[in-house]
């Protein structure tokens, strides 16, 4: 038999658009979300690290973003023209989606809710 789901309820609290444009590389990348999202200095600047200060973003006292949000609540990263980001930065891209899902998939896999969210924006 099938997996049962559950219906969660969740919150948006906040929204962060996160400057795409200024991302050509994989130091880009991580200087951008760093910046954008508060990680702290000993950020290790890959996306093991990326996925370790995301998955706490609703736990301030971990102090892994300075960009927080109350549990239960959701984090929106507001990505604009994500097909040009895309087109520009196949593997970045590729990574921020896989590594979103992944942050979701291991909190609920402990019993925890969902904290982060892509919104793409933009036309193909």
């Amino acid at each position: 038999m099938g997996r049962a789901w559950r219906c969660v309820v969740l919150d948006v609290m906040r929204t962060v658009t996160i400057p795409v444009e200024k991302i050509a590389d994989w130091p880009n990348f991580h200087d951008t979300f760093q910046r954008e999202l508060g990680f702290p200095g000993f950020y290790g600047r890959n996306m093991n690290a990326w996925m370790d200060c995301m998955t706490s973003v609703d736990t301030p006292s971990d102090g892994m973003t300075t960009v927080t949000v109350e549990p239960g609540e959701i984090l929106v990263l507001r990505i604009d023209e994500p097909f040009e980001f895309r087109r520009r930065c196949p593997a970045q891209y590729d990574a921020l989606v896989e590594s979103t899902a992944f942050v979701n998939f291991r909190r609920v896999e402990i019993g925890e809710s969902p904290v982060i969210a892509l919104l793409l924006v933009g036309r193909s």
